[in-house]
């Protein structure tokens, strides 16, 4: 069970990377991934179930303890994705396929891998966990009025159907990983520690179907998508950072708030738009899924570092004391 552990702190750690293999396997060998894309919702639904196994009362603690910072995160997260999102649909004059895609990204919640990039970017982790825990909750309610509302002038919209589609995928994996946690603790307490290697394996696999599916659409859209992908995502990161200034919360919280913005949960975007639109929807998702890793590993790393020459600069003599001493 050891060696287990390590493999899957392993994994969790090296993630962007897999997922970046992953991408490009499924481009290449596309017939040795295609046969997953039946299972993709079957697998979001694996993860959340992992996410219910992971939530305690300590992550509701922030919303009791800041409301108003996790409220103001939220809807932060479900303004300005969608807004953006729209805006490039409709600025580039996106193809209508590849213009749903963009938005059933914006309209999702915060991917749960934003909580490991906060941790590394030295942000409020706490924070952090009660966005995506509660723009998640809320996302089988939110996201597919936002779709709806958004979307459909490009294709027809069943906000109905999407709703059914996130309470199976995403609400009651949740509430079953809640429920099985609450009745078997002790146990639940020693597998919780394989999940990231859970997490990573379910990722990985959807993103690789999602290619590999969808070879031919990105070899003639890949760029423009791509493009789409690394400007939405940017842009929220740096929205959420500067929405979070403007609301005057703590430097910890700005990072905190910025990346939950800008990483989205791209697999229930893949889910969604593989279950109820096109599989060319499916790819905007998938490119998010491998850009957001890199982007926000990157992002993260220059806030630690960042932080960490802050806090030697804090902690080193003054020049007039050195002086004194010399």
């Amino acid at each position: 069970m050891s060696y287990l552990i390590k493999i899957s702190q392993f994994a969790g750690k090296t993630f962007a990377i897999w997922v970046i293999l992953f991408a490009i396997l499924g481009f290449a060998f596309p017939s040795q991934f295609t046969w997953i894309v039946p299972y993709i919702t079957i697998l979001l639904g694996v993860i959340m179930f992992g996410m219910g196994l992971t939530l305690s009362a300590d992550d509701f603690k922030e919303l009791l303890r800041r409301p108003l910072h996790v409220l103001i995160g939220v809807l932060i997260q479900y303004t300005v994705m969608p807004l953006l999102a729209f805006g490039l649909a409709y600025g580039l004059a996106l193809p209508p396929e590849i213009a749903v895609g963009v938005i059933l990204v914006g309209c999702c919640p915060g991917g749960t891998a934003s909580n490991v990039m906060t941790f590394l970017a030295k942000g409020n982790i706490a924070l952090s966990v009660a966005i995506t825990t509660l723009s998640t909750l809320l996302a089988p309610f939110l996201t597919p009025f936002l779709i709806l509302f958004f979307a459909k002038e490009w294709l027809p919209v069943s906000p109905g159907s999407l709703f059914v589609s996130i309470l199976q995928a995403v609400l009651l994996p949740i509430i079953a990983g809640l429920i099985v946690q609450f009745f078997f603790k002790k146990q639940v307490k020693k597998a919780v520690q394989v999940l990231p290697l859970v997490s990573v394996l379910g990722i990985v696999a959807i993103v690789s179907a999602v290619v590999g599916g969808n070879r031919e659409n990105i070899i003639q859209s890949g760029l423009l998508i791509f493009a789409v992908v690394v400007l939405h995502n940017g842009l929220g990161l740096f929205l959420g950072f500067v929405l979070a200034k403007c609301f005057k919360m703590d430097y910890a919280s700005q990072k905190a708030v910025s990346i939950e913005v800008g990483m989205q949960n791209s697999g229930l975007g893949a889910a969604l738009a593989t279950a109820h639109f096109s599989p060319l929807s499916a790819v905007p998702s998938a490119v998010f899924s491998v850009w957001h890793n890199l982007s926000g590993s990157w992002l993260a790393t220059y806030w630690a570092k960042k932080t960490n020459k802050q806090k030697n600069d804090n902690h080193s003599p003054a020049p007039q004391m050195i002086n004194k001493k010399l």
